[in-house]
């Protein structure tokens, strides 16, 4: 069934311009949006869902440019057996101990969490970045159904890596060969100091054969650039540079902090993209974020911090005062650069008729001439009321309609205690 905002404010997400009008909304992947008058509404014959949307802003809704599922049940865990001394022991120590407890239920559970904390946050399309090595099988269609079960599109990679031994590594090639003969997809790496060189050819071989991308975090730390170096006698971008890595559009770098003059060159020459996850570095206090001499092809991430794209922007943008190249205009385009990123490379599920119907009732004047301040300052996820993700309505009235979201949390909260517990023993 079509759904029809009347009444609303519509707010086109490129030119910024508003336009009060009404907004019939075609459902699935192909389906569009058309701009209605009274009179035409009144002639329509086909039934269709309306929503009055009187002083409500419609927009296109959001997307997630990194975010990692695996992460979501850690929450309020409990401190690690080791207090982490560097980035490399937070990764050994908290999060590479609680990917290889996770099993089917529990990503599944992740996976059902994350994507209603997206929707509800107004974000209808997730790019994820998964690991858990004990439990590799499967994993990404697990994840793919649960996202679809919720109503949200999905990109989706096995985080591959030899940290855990070359069996694993393989289990992991293979887990993404099998999904991407059924899906859009990308082939995940973890990182260069994990992967050898054998598996790193393997992984550009097989995005090569399916003609995807390589989605990898570079330079997030120091530790990253010194190990390349020691090992291969070259810097991170320069090794992926020599392996192909960067020939595809479709390949995603995250984080990016510790680059150098001829790495951003190397970035700022190829197709590929570089996603931006400032909470996340603070808080693993590995540095900042500095998108100069890196083009355009910037977008931005969660890292599985949390699901909600407007309070990254504004992270990126605060943080960013003392690092960065940033400034307002520059800030909404890397909230939007997720769109480019999937519209240039054809990958399905983001489409006009994903929408966010925003209950944004500010004391100022709102209009085109100072959306920017208004996006940066005055918008958030609160304001998030109704969200269409293909048509279809997946939030309504600030409640998730398509799965049971007190079931999945009550659920969710055991399993949690579960992975604590397994993660202590």
């Amino acid at each position: 069934m079509s759904i029809l905002l009347d009444n609303a404010i519509f707010i086109d997400w490129e030119t910024l311009k508003f336009t009060p009008t009404s907004i019939l909304v075609t459902s699935g992947i192909d389906g569009g949006i058309r701009f209605l008058s009274k009179d035409e509404i009144s002639q329509m014959e086909k039934p269709f869902e309306r929503i009055d949307c009187s002083g409500k802003y419609v927009t296109k809704s959001f997307a997630v440019g990194h975010h990692h599922v695996y992460s979501a049940l850690a929450r309020g865990m409990g401190a690690p057996k080791k207090n982490p001394e560097n980035f490399v022991e937070i990764l050994e120590y908290i999060w590479w101990n609680l990917d290889k407890c996770l099993d089917s239920e529990m990503i599944e559970y992740s996976a059902l969490t994350t994507a209603m904390a997206c929707a509800k946050a107004g974000s209808t399309f997730v790019i994820d970045h998964h690991a858990s090595p004990f439990a590799i099988e499967n994993s990404l269609e697990i994840i793919a159904k649960a996202f679809e079960k919720v109503g949200v599109s999905h990109l989706l990679c096995y985080e591959i890596t030899d940290r855990d031994g070359l069996e694993l590594a393989q289990k992991g090639l293979d887990e993404t060969e099998l999904y991407l003969q059924n899906h859009q997809g990308l082939v995940g790496l973890h990182a260069s100091f994990t992967v050898c060189e054998a598996t790193l050819k393997k992984a550009v071989q097989l995005m090569q054969k399916y003609e995807s991308g390589i989605h990898i975090h570079v330079a997030e730390d120091v530790a990253d650039q010194v190990h390349c170096e020691q090992h291969y006698g070259k810097r991170v971008i320069e090794r992926l540079h020599q392996f192909g890595v960067l020939e595809s559009s479709k390949t995603i770098l995250g984080h990016g902090l510790h680059l150098s003059e001829n790495e951003r060159k190397l970035i700022l020459n190829s197709q590929s993209w570089i996603v931006q996850n400032m909470e996340s570095n603070l808080n693993n206090k590995v540095g900042l974020f500095n998108a100069q001499g890196l083009g355009e092809h910037v977008m931005l991430g969660t890292d599985g911090m949390h699901s909600d794209m407007l309070q990254s922007v504004k992270a990126a943008f605060f943080a960013g005062q003392q690092s960065d190249t940033i400034d307002y205009a520059s800030a909404y385009q890397r909230f939007r650069n997720v769109h480019h990123y999937l519209n240039n490379n054809n990958f399905a599920g983001d489409g006009e008729n994903n929408l966010v119907v925003l209950d944004y009732d500010t004391p100022t004047a709102f209009h085109q001439d100072n959306f920017l301040g208004h996006f940066l300052f005055g918008w958030n996820s609160n304001h998030v009321k109704h969200v269409i993700s293909n048509g279809e309505i997946i939030v309504k009235d600030k409640k998730i309609q398509k799965v049971d979201e007190t079931e999945i949390l009550n659920i969710s909260r055991l399993l949690s205690e579960k992975l604590w517990a397994k993660m202590k023993s």
